[in-house]
């Protein structure tokens, strides 16, 4: 049982009672008696003292939690933790600290407990629990999430999905790679309960002299080795589904043609002497900057204005560390692991990672330890060499913040808002680290959520800046 003593926390983890909401709180990344545990703790705006048993604020009864173990509290608008001289030490962002502001997303370890620091929608995420059921009395935003498996985040997703469905909408799915575009794709298809199929093309697969033939198709002679008609993908979606992956790389004159097809619901075969009509509804995916490829000119804004009748955006999987879990029973059950438990030791190198590819790199590392595992618990050997090598350095004492953002000030003083990094500091830096944003964060005291901030301001990518084999 966890309790509050500003209104008790149910073991079913539920939303405390008899707490003014607030916009802060400590979410429950892992703990290896999450069950019994409360997923979410809204913080008063007060001090409070987390600790093993009464007369702690937050009773945390997870092993490897002191007795008074640490201190949070507002200060200056912010929030910060301090460690009570526990036993095992009090860790942020993998670092052990005697005292750290926390930003939004900054990872807590406290024991054996893993959370997660935010400053909004705490009590919406009360209603999820790890393993991906709800808190008793909560339901889900839609009844059949199907394939989109996950939390708050996801659930909204899939609320988003089914709404527009049936709407016949063109839409577009957006984020980066391995996010889960086309199983997006796949549940709209699904829920428009449209007669005709789902077909899919990436447009970055294709060379770009053979994509027209294979979207519009061609007729018997168009070309030489044409000796008989092929329908093309759209056409084999007809009253159907049409998903164009990687649609931020299709090549100009085909961008064209593809507006002429769904402004006019016609398709010219290559060849042909007169259209096909074609009842399709598009789904068009990319992990690009379109609106950087409009304002460049290489992506038509007019088509654009055609493919985002309706905008889906898809997390990266760095902010919605929350459903680690519950997609790493997913992928055991689907690989043939579904007896297998995690250690401690795996989850923490699950949470500590930053996933620069997503939940296709995440279910890579599953079915690998699957693979490998000689017994019924998985440990943290089954950890793929690049989350391991994160690892490296995990528990070490805190460097002072590097004060290459702050300007000087006299010691009475309140403590500056964050300036942001100019783009060749953060170009520099991450050069120097290889695109480990976990670094680079440690180069500013900053929870590495942070530093991704500054990135997408920039227009930079980690990735970019990686060696092969590296993480983020």
């Amino acid at each position: 049982m966890v309790e509050h003593r500003t209104g008790a926390m149910t073991a079913g983890g539920g939303a405390p009672r008899g707490l003014a909401t607030h916009e802060c709180g400590l979410l429950l990344l892992w703990a290896e008696r999450h069950a019994e545990l409360p997923t979410a703790w809204p913080l008063p705006q007060r001090a409070l003292v987390v600790g093993r048993e009464s007369p702690a604020d937050l009773v945390l009864p997870v092993h490897a939690v002191s007795r008074r173990h640490a201190e949070l509290a507002p200060r200056g608008g912010r929030w910060w933790v301090r460690d009570l001289g526990s036993t095992n030490g009090t860790l942020v962002e993998g670092r052990r600290i005697a005292e750290a502001e926390l930003e939004d997303g900054a990872e807590l370890r406290i024991g054996d407990a893993l959370l997660l620091f935010t400053t909004h929608d705490v009590l919406e995420h009360a209603r999820y629990r790890l393993d991906g059921s709800t808190a008793p009395g909560e339901r889900r935003l839609v009844a059949d999430p199907g394939a989109l498996v996950g939390g708050l985040a996801m659930d909204r997703i899939a609320e988003d999905v089914d709404r527009v469905a049936r709407a016949g909408l063109n839409v577009l799915v957006l984020g980066e790679s391995g996010t889960g575009k086309e199983v997006v794709a796949g549940e709209l298809h699904r829920r428009s309960r449209r007669k005709g199929m789902l077909s899919a093309v990436n447009c970055a697969a294709i060379p770009a002299n053979l994509l027209e033939s294979e979207l519009f198709g061609y007729k018997r002679g168009a070309f030489s080795g044409a000796d008989r008609d092929k329908p093309g993908l759209i056409r084999s979606a007809h009253e159907g589904t049409l998903l164009l992956d990687e649609i931020g790389d299709m090549p100009a004159e085909a961008q064209a043609k593809l507006l002429r097809v769904i402004q006019s619901r016609e398709v010219w075969p290559v060849g042909a002497t007169s259209p096909e009509r074609v009842d399709v509804r598009i789904v068009a995916a990319t992990h690009r900057d379109l609106d950087a490829m409009m304002r460049a000119g290489s992506f038509r804004q007019d088509l654009y204005a055609r493919l985002a009748e309706h905008t889906i955006r898809l997390p990266p999987l760095r902010e919605r560390k929350r459903d680690l879990y519950v997609l790493l029973r997913a992928f055991l059950e689907r690989h043939g692991g579904e007896r297998l438990v995690p250690s401690f030791e795996f989850m923490l190198g699950l949470v500590e990672y930053d996933w620069p590819y997503n939940v296709r790199e995440l279910e890579a590392c599953v079915k690998r330890a699957v693979a490998l595992a000689q017994g019924p618990t998985l440990g943290r050997e089954l950890l793929p060499p690049q989350v391991i090598d994160h690892l490296a350095g995990y528990g070490e004492l805190a460097a002072p913040p590097s004060r290459r953002l702050e300007p000087e000030r006299a010691p009475d003083s309140p403590a500056p808002r964050p300036v942001t990094p100019s783009r060749e500091e953060l170009v520099r830096l991450l050069q120097h680290h290889h695109g480990n944003v976990a670094a680079v964060g440690r180069e500013y005291g900053k929870a590495r959520m942070q530093v991704h901030r500054w990135l997408k301001l920039h227009g930079l990518e980690a990735d970019s800046f990686r060696a092969p084999g590296g993480d983020g």
